[in-house]
């Protein structure tokens, strides 16, 4: 293996969404207030706890609340998240890809490792992943680049043979900060915001155009877009 292909987790191979929203929804409905609609709720799920609290319930860190309602926020998304989370469609065959083709590939994430391992084995990605990070796994989250640097480092691969797939602005940042090659999704939970304003190498807006991007990019094309 001669390139490392890292993916962003929430909103780049798994949609959570469904499960983080029904985390969200759960705290309204302890204050009496009725869910909101799913589609609310979606474009914030790769914001972690913040943005979804936010979303549900206008709730923000300046709240002396705030820090009791995350804890039972994911309290309750631990409890029950493995309900709807599923890879998005053509992400399985992606990774069959990788591995017919002996590409390395793992995952950097900002969902804390007691919340992103269970999913990652439920998924059945654990025997096939070189190196899972999450957001506990050093002290540092997206956007900073030590996670990706640390993923790169445990899976023996220097920054400029890695790339990495996100669907946030956080994750271009990191990846470009760390040096390696990147690419935005616009499949995933990044309709508040224009991918394309990023900065990232390429754009994906299906999964099935990840892998001619990482073909091209292993073999030193320019895959900036325009």
């Amino acid at each position: 293996m001669h390139h490392l292909v890292l993916f962003d987790f929430d909103g780049t191979l798994a949609d959570t969404a469904p499960d983080l929203a029904a985390a969200a929804n759960q705290q309204r409905l302890y204050r009496g207030l009725p869910p909101l609609p799913y589609e609310n709720l979606r474009p914030y799920a790769s914001h972690g706890a913040r943005g979804l609290l936010k979303a549900a319930l206008d709730l923000d860190d300046r709240s002396d609340e705030y820090e009791a309602v995350r804890q039972r926020f994911l309290h309750d998304y631990a409890q029950a998240m493995l309900v709807h989370t599923k890879l998005f469609p053509g992400i399985p065959e992606l990774l069959d890809q990788l591995g017919e083709h002996k590409y390395g590939w793992g995952i950097v994430t900002n969902k804390i490792e007691s919340l992103a391992l269970p999913i990652v084995r439920h998924l059945g990605l654990q025997d096939r992943c070189l190196v899972t990070v999450g957001g506990d796994t050093t002290p540092h989250t997206k956007p900073h680049p030590e996670p990706l640097r640390h993923a790169a480092r445990q899976a023996g691969f220097a920054p400029e043979h890695c790339i990495y797939i996100g669907d946030d602005a956080r994750d271009i940042a990191a990846g470009l900060a760390a040096g390696m090659a990147t690419v935005a999704v616009a499949y995933g939970y990044c309709s508040l915001d224009d991918p394309t304003r990023w900065g990232a190498d390429a754009l994906a807006s299906t999964p099935a155009e990840l892998w001619p991007l990482i073909q091209r990019w292993s073999g030193g094309g320019l895959i900036r877009s325009a």
